[in-house]
């Protein structure tokens, strides 16, 4: 079930119906199970099959599912659903498509103001300057719909494992934080590099005041052939921040803003930082208004909400440099108390 498109997702229902399925599982059967971000897969019973004879990361797939995913009518007689869609997950819209050979996602935004693709790029544009590991977002629209376009980070020989499958390999104790649990799975697993990588993804998150970093939109990638561990994925999906669903008088930097995945507020997330002397903050001068540049075009957000974000954004920066600043005196702080308590994704509700 966990392979499936989630019954959240804009738009589901007429896209089951026109592509005649009843239910999202039967759509991960229908392209036996493939994905663009492992090498699992459903292999029939009796067949001769190979993966390597059908996998979407060196064949070429379908249009019809992602097209009618993102609310096309098709023509065609007969629908193809061999489609990596069948297996995408989150609640926004997206979709898979081949460009020179390479796959990439197409990502919408959601409500009235569409923010979440402008946002990709905004985060993607703060890692860069920060020299971050990360996805590289771009910015299209199709019939004034803004949409974030990324390259598949997974290749034939790797696999994204999330937090999630990670933190499940012990039992955590009561007594340890989430965190800690992680760092500990990790450490078992001995996935390289991962308590540096946790400060930056941290760092990123509290600077776009990102809701919605679940567990299972971050996580390490290894060697699907040898079991290999290659180390933390680049940071990716962090459309869920800059104040993305809130109305401009609920637009604060300084409100107490909710957030995963280790504690519930960024107050008390970015304690948990071990060490700051990476960061350079004057690298990211002027990022407010790159930030103006990017929404200029936007259909569905006015110059008051860009003059709001964009002073938002500046004095999260401003705040950052403050606590960087305290902790020059003080050591990184953790404990259980402020712990998120479950793993669920925004799903628009």
């Amino acid at each position: 079930e966990g392979r499936a498109i989630p019954t959240s997702r804009e738009g589901i229902r007429r896209a089951l119906e026109m592509m005649k399925v009843s239910t999202t599982q039967q759509l991960v059967d229908k392209c036996m199970g493939l994905s663009l971000s492992d090498q699992y897969w459903i292999c029939p019973k009796k067949s001769k099959v190979k993966w390597e004879d059908v996998n979407f990361f060196e064949h070429s797939f379908s249009d019809d599912v992602g097209n009618i995913l993102f609310g096309k009518d098709t023509k065609a007689k007969e629908i193809s659903l061999m489609s990596p869609d069948n297996t995408s997950d989150g609640w926004l819209k997206k979709k898979w498509v081949i460009h020179k050979g390479k796959r990439y996602l197409i990502k919408g935004g959601s409500g009235a103001i569409q923010q979440e693709p402008y946002n990709e790029v905004l985060a993607s544009r703060i890692m860069d300057r920060l020299s971050i590991p990360h996805v590289i977002y771009m910015l299209i629209t199709q019939e004034g719909y803004p949409y974030s376009i990324c390259e598949d980070f997974v290749t034939p020989q790797t696999e994204l494992i999330s937090a999630w499958y990670i933190m499940q390999i012990h039992k955590k104790p009561n007594n340890v934080s989430l965190y800690k649990h992680y760092l500990n799975c990790c450490e078992r697993l001995e996935i390289p590099g991962v308590k540096d990588f946790l400060d930056r993804m941290i760092t990123i998150d509290y600077i776009i005041a990102n809701e919605d970093r679940h567990q299972n939109n971050f996580g390490a990638v290894r060697n699907s052939d040898t079991l290999q561990w290659v180390g933390p994925a680049p940071i990716y999906d962090s459309g869920s921040s800059m104040w993305f669903s809130k109305p401009n008088t609920l637009i604060s930097a300084k409100a107490k803003i909710p957030c995963k995945p280790f504690k519930i507020n960024h107050d008390e997330q970015i304690k948990l930082v071990t060490n700051f002397d990476w960061l350079d903050l004057s690298a990211l001068k002027g990022i407010d208004e790159e930030f103006r540049e990017i929404l200029k075009d936007s259909l569905f957000i006015d110059e008051k909400r860009r003059d709001i974000l964009c002073f938002a954004l500046r004095k999260r920066i401003e705040m950052l440099e403050k606590i960087v600043n305290l902790r020059l005196t003080k050591l990184p702080e953790d404990n259980i108390e402020e712990d998120v308590t479950r793993n669920t994704a925004y799903n628009g509700h």
